[in-house]
């Protein structure tokens, strides 16, 4: 993969880096969820917490790392978010090795691998685009998008039975080994990166309205600004009835743990055709065109996850509207990406990513909370059809009209004021 890498080397270095922390993310997938049931035995509230509040307080954590990586070598700061991501992660099977692992930790632990998480994203996007050309950004971004679906495949399983196999942290030790992997796997690319300039000189400090730079460039830009509400509330609203739908699966209507991890794990296929057809699609019909058809279809699923029943009629409607969905989001979401690096100057590529980023996880945060009282009033099936109801609105968030780059210059306020 490194060698033969169309793209060059620092790329494969790049993408590998990538696919091995995907696989271990994946492999932990819901690991501190179920540490705090099994080895802390905590109840519902505080594992809804612990997801929420994760989320939540990482993303205010990271909100004045966008500025602070704007301004520096990307590649020293990649490696940086791994070590202490892998590092934040250890310190958890260390703990339960002498007996001391507590809520406490799980809770600090989250919150600095969300806010190294954003700080990493933001780096690597800017990297990216330095890296690529411009017209292989939507390549780059779809082989980090069918890697993901496919650890996704792979990961869950695989990690599941290691926890039962080996104890309940192994997975967590196998995410922290996957960033110490991923850090060697970004210093061997290699190669001289400038340091970024900024107003004032190299010594000037972080001013206040830097903090804020990433949201006003995204919302005074007339291509970047509905893309940014659509997604934030599509991810927020898929993501707040994902603990729903496994409460009326596994509780109400009876499903068995390994269907439930088949009703969400055979769909992933789909991300994997998705980021396949990307760039075909692209080439045939446009990426305006293609981002909105993808954008406006994945609208059109979670609806039906309202109607799901008992049996292996209820399964196999799971699988089919969670396939369309992400074959959707295969299709959508590297076309989209590739979309907001070329429509984003070099000099601003950390900020806008770290606020998306930071907004997004924020608004997961509050639609869970939200979703989980509107759940606990009028029952899971319900408050699930509320968001696949609000979900259809979505596309109207969408751009209708493609903008070219210089359109996108002469009609953006934030670009004229540098």
């Amino acid at each position: 993969m490194v060698g033969g890498n169309p793209l060059g080397r620092p790329f494969g270095w790049l993408w590998a880096a990538y696919a091995v922390s995907a696989f271990g993310t994946r492999l932990a997938f819901d690991a501190f969820a179920l540490i705090a049931i099994l080895v802390l035995h905590a109840g519902p509230a505080e594992v809804s917490a612990l997801a929420a509040a994760g989320l939540a307080v990482g993303a205010a954590v990271a909100v004045p790392l966008g500025p602070w990586v704007e301004f520096r070598r990307k590649r020293p700061v990649m490696i940086a978010m791994d070590l202490t991501r892998c590092a934040a992660l250890m310190s958890v099977p260390a703990a339960y090795a002498v007996g001391l692992l507590t809520f406490t930790q799980l809770l600090v632990v989250s919150v600095v691998v969300g806010a190294a998480d954003i700080a990493f994203n933001a780096a690597s996007g800017a990297f990216l685009k330095a890296l690529v050309r411009p017209e292989d950004l939507l390549v780059a971004n779809g082989r980090f998008e069918s890697t993901n679906w496919t650890a996704t495949v792979l990961g869950p399983p695989v990690g599941t039975a290691a926890m039962g196999l080996f104890g309940p942290v192994t997975t967590v030790a196998a995410d922290a080994v996957s960033y110490l992997l991923s850090a060697a796997g970004i210093r061997a690319i290699g190669g001289g990166e400038p340091r970024p300039l900024r107003a004032g000189g190299p010594g000037a400090r972080l001013r206040p309205a830097d903090l804020l730079e990433g949201w006003r460039f995204v919302l005074a830009h007339p291509a970047l600004r509905p893309l940014f509400f659509n997604t934030v509330l599509v991810s927020g609203l898929i993501m707040a009835t994902s603990p729903l739908l496994a409460v009326l699966m596994l509780g109400d209507l009876g499903f068995a743990p390994w269907q439930y991890g088949l009703a969400f794990g055979l769909p992933c296929l789909g991300g994997i055709l998705g980021s396949r057809l990307a760039r075909p699609l692209v080439a045939r019909f446009g990426r305006h065109r293609v981002m909105l058809t993808a954008g406006t279809l994945r609208a059109c699923w979670s609806l039906g996850l309202a109607f799901v029943r008992p049996g292996a009629a209820g399964l196999v409607l799971v699988v089919a509207v969670e396939f369309g969905l992400i074959a959707c989001m295969g299709v959508f979401t590297p076309v989209f990406a590739a979309y907001r690096l070329d429509r984003t100057p070099a000099d601003r590529v950390a900020r806008t990513l770290s606020a998306w980023s930071v907004s997004s996880k924020v608004t997961i945060a509050a639609l869970t909370g939200l979703w989980g009282l509107l759940a606990g009033a009028v029952g899971p099936r319900t408050a699930i059809a509320v968001a696949g109801v609000l979900m259809l609105i979505t596309p109207v968030l969408l751009p209708r009209h493609d903008l070219s780059p210089r359109q996108d210059h002469e009609r953006d306020p934030a670009r004229s004021r540098t």
